[in-house]
């Protein structure tokens, strides 16, 4: 029998022992998904260990260990997949950084994954049962996400996630943001999974209440239509993420109300234009946040609005003027973020050929930190200022103002506030030393 664990490990700041709790968080499809992709024909025992809900086991009684990657995770997952090689496992790494840095991943692996890997894992499986695997395995030219398998939610620690309910619908984003690490990764394309299959496998969760993790539900508009009318019969409340462009049309908010929807996403950014020129992302039209709020909240949706700090536009007045325009507009739950140029986009070459970035060690890529030298502001200046904002947003008083008169939804957007309350509290105490500390996972095996 093959025995097999995925591992997701986390940063200082998100793990299971950070600031984010239970609250904060819901179940990823990463490990799930691959979970399902073991082929049927092969007899195997699968562990899946997310270390934002608790501890990675260092004794795994595993032959084959899969590590899931994004930028900020990356010193973590090198160190335990160098550990768990010198005790003669064999390590296979894939997700956002391995597909932007594939090179620096196979130091520290013995398969690396590129792109989505729905067609290449189960081809992995048969290979290393047969003592054959190849040690890099890229996208198909003919991926497609039709007929993907059902995540397999069993294997996970379900009291340790605010939901485990998360439905994939599409991929990919029509924008080119030139901070996101999303088309450096994976490419420019948008695939659809066929609307049918999303709504088969919600009936079979047989819940009433679903996430959409995808990164821009609305990137296709007719897609999304089609997906939001199916969802009526079903009579569910839903989450998921979109971007600004969900206000200039009334008659799909009307739509998004009717189907369920209970709460979006929004990357919001900045509250000054010329910052959302700078980061490309012109669908942001700041002069339409506040209506923006009104309309949404009109029809019951709440909001969670992310905002990131750090554009050469901008200088320190931002941050207070920022919590300013959050109150005002009464966005439900705002998150702050330090813009970070992940590496491959084209921030992160603009930044490098003018000599601003200042740190090379992943761990701080967490868009918490400050890893450039910003054009207006000081580096502790940045990070002090966004310190300010989120204990500013959070103060008891704040939130009342914001989130009165507590007519949409009081029972789910008062809550994650008191958690945000918690994470905003500790935000400061997440140094480079603490960041960067790996020191729990041995450096020889054992």
């Amino acid at each position: 029998m093959l025995k097999l664990a995925l591992l997701a490990p986390a940063g200082a700041m998100h793990r299971y022992t950070g600031s984010f709790g239970k609250s904060l968080h819901y179940a990823p499809l990463t490990l799930t998904t691959l979970a399902a992709l073991v082929p049927e024909d092969v007899e195997a025992q699968t562990q899946i260990y997310d270390e934002t809900a608790g501890r990675i086991p260092l004794d795994l009684d595993a032959d084959l260990i899969g590590i899931t990657c994004i930028t900020g995770t990356a010193p973590r997952c090198y160190a335990y997949a160098d550990y768990f090689r010198q005790r003669g496992k064999t390590v296979f790494l894939g997700g956002v950084h391995p597909s932007i840095l594939p090179d620096e991943a196979a130091q520290h692996a013995d398969v690396v994954f590129t792109g989505f890997s729905e067609q290449t894992f189960p081809q992995f499986i048969h290979d290393y049962l047969k003592g054959c695997h190849q040690k890099r395995y890229d996208q198909s030219g003919d991926y497609t996400i039709a007929g993907k398998p059902i995540p397999r939610r069993e294997l996970l620690h379900k009291n340790r996630y605010i939901t485990t309910k998360t439905v994939e619908a599409i991929r990919g984003c029509c924008h080119t943001c030139s901070f996101c690490a999303y088309p450096a990764a994976f490419g420019k394309a948008v695939y659809k999974r066929p609307v049918a299959e999303v709504v088969a496998e919600i009936e079979a969760l047989d819940t009433k209440h679903v996430l959409f993790p995808d990164v821009n539900l609305i990137t296709d508009p007719g897609y999304a239509r089609e997906l939001f009318t199916a969802l009526i019969p079903l009579h569910i409340l839903w989450v998921g993420l979109v971007t600004s462009a969900v206000g200039m049309d009334d008659a799909l908010i009307t739509l998004l109300r009717k189907s369920g929807c209970r709460g979006l996403l929004i990357g919001f950014e900045s509250i000054t234009q010329k910052s959302q020129n700078y980061l490309h992302k012109g669908v942001n039209q700041v002069g339409s946040y506040v209506t923006l709020m009104q309309k949404l909240h009109d029809n019951g949706i709440l909001v969670q609005g992310c905002f990131a700090f750090g554009g050469d536009e901008e200088d320190e007045s931002v941050f207070d003027r920022t919590v300013e325009m959050i109150i005002k507009a009464k966005i439900d739950l705002p998150r702050y973020s330090i813009l970070t140029p992940f590496p491959q986009t084209p921030y992160y070459m603009q930044l490098e050929k003018e000599g601003r970035i200042t740190e090379r060690n992943w761990a701080m890529y967490d868009v918490q930190h400050c890893v450039f030298r910003p054009k207006n502001m000081t580096k502790e200046q940045l990070e002090e200022g966004t310190d300010r904002a989120w204990r500013a947003t959070y103060e008891t008083a704040n939130i009342l103002r914001r989130l009165a008169p507590f007519r949409h939804s009081p029972w789910l957007s008062l809550p994650l506030n008191l958690g945000y309350k918690g994470y905003a509290d500790k935000w400061h105490k997440f140094t480079r030393e603490v960041m960067c500390d790996n020191s729990d996972i041995p450096t020889k095996g054992a």
